[in-house]
């Protein structure tokens, strides 16, 4: 079992930046991926950015040049750095993590932080 507490969501204007946070607890040694997901009114949960424990990064088209995603290994969390927000980011950004126990792929997710951008 993996615990994750999120923060750093908000209200920013268009333009603005933002750094989330995600702090992971628990069965740590077994997380092989940790990454962000967000899920806008509306629509579907999809995948933003993540990172292996190897350091591999990947993002999605939309948010290429714009968001950063880093790890620090000694805190067991993951950042998301967000700048240029736009107000299509608004969303509610969930951190998510991978685990494989015996070949087995787990997810766990965080409670969700609301980062909201006005114009």
């Amino acid at each position: 079992q993996v615990q994750l507490v999120e923060s750093g969501g908000g209200l920013v204007q268009s333009g603005g930046s933002l750094r989330l946070s995600c702090a992971a607890s628990g069965s740590i040694n077994r997380i092989v991926v940790m990454g962000w997901y967000r899920q806008a009114p509306g629509e579907q949960r999809e995948s933003v950015a993540a990172i292996t424990t190897s350091g591999s990064i990947n993002y999605a088209d939309s948010v290429k040049g714009r968001f950063a995603i880093s790890r620090d290994g000694a805190k067991n969390t993951v950042y998301l750095q967000i700048t240029s927000l736009k107000p299509e980011d608004t969303a509610v950004y969930y951190c998510n993590v991978k685990t494989v126990v015996r070949d087995v792929m787990y997810n766990y997710w965080g409670q969700g932080t609301q980062v909201t951008v006005s114009s």
